[in-house]
């Protein structure tokens, strides 16, 4: 996946993407939000923020940044904020998660849903996500993997030669990227989402 790819991609989804995946997806993210045990005071950094259908979900007291590399999407999680009056939500910026412009150490929680598949290189997300986490920090993420029906994966397998069109790798795999990052717990939502999470070190560590 190229990043021009990828904004292509999101640019097409844009109009029809809370139609057509926010049902689909949702189970997913309301089981990430609850498992992050977000306190009063955290700020956390919802990577992938899309069309903003996660905001919802966030307990009180939290602070909110979202990042996405698609503008458009960004434009319909503005206009949703404003709708709906959230005050939890403190930016909503486009930004590439491979090269983030935060500082070291600058959230308490981060969370990344339906994004490693799409970027160009998943290990330079994962060490990203490692730099700006504040050391002890958790990093949770929601993702299809690659299957282990052999059936399944042979159809993935097939798809990813159209990755650049449909805006994913059907084919992902996580242990490929992991490169010795602690992968904590996985949770299955259903039989195509899992919930993963990482622990950030004492150190922030890059890939």
């Amino acid at each position: 996946m190229q990043i021009d790819a990828v904004k292509v991609a999101y640019r097409r989804y844009a109009g029809f993407y809370n139609a057509l995946f926010g049902p689909v997806l949702q189970a997913g993210r309301k089981a990430v939000i609850e498992a992050m045990n977000c306190r009063p005071g955290h700020r956390v950094l919802e990577v992938g923020v899309g069309t903003g259908l996660a905001l919802d979900l966030y307990p009180a007291g939290v602070k909110v940044v979202g990042i996405d590399v698609s503008a458009e999407m960004l434009e319909k999680a503005r206009r949703r904020v404003a709708k709906r009056g959230f005050t939890h939500v403190e930016a909503l910026l486009e930004m590439d998660a491979e090269a983030m412009s935060f500082a070291d150490a600058s959230f308490d929680r981060i969370v990344a849903m339906y994004v490693l598949p799409v970027v160009p290189s998943p290990s330079r997300l994962l060490g990203e996500l490692h730099r700006v986490c504040k050391p002890g920090g958790e990093i949770y993420l929601v993702n299809h993997v690659r299957s282990d029906n052999p059936v399944i994966g042979a159809v993935e397998k097939g798809l990813a030669r159209f990755s650049d069109k449909i805006g994913f790798h059907p084919d992902f795999e996580l242990r490929d990227v992991l490169n010795g990052h602690e992968l904590v717990q996985i949770e299955r939502v259903n039989l195509f989402w899992k919930v993963m999470q990482l622990r950030n070190g004492v150190a922030s560590r890059k890939l």
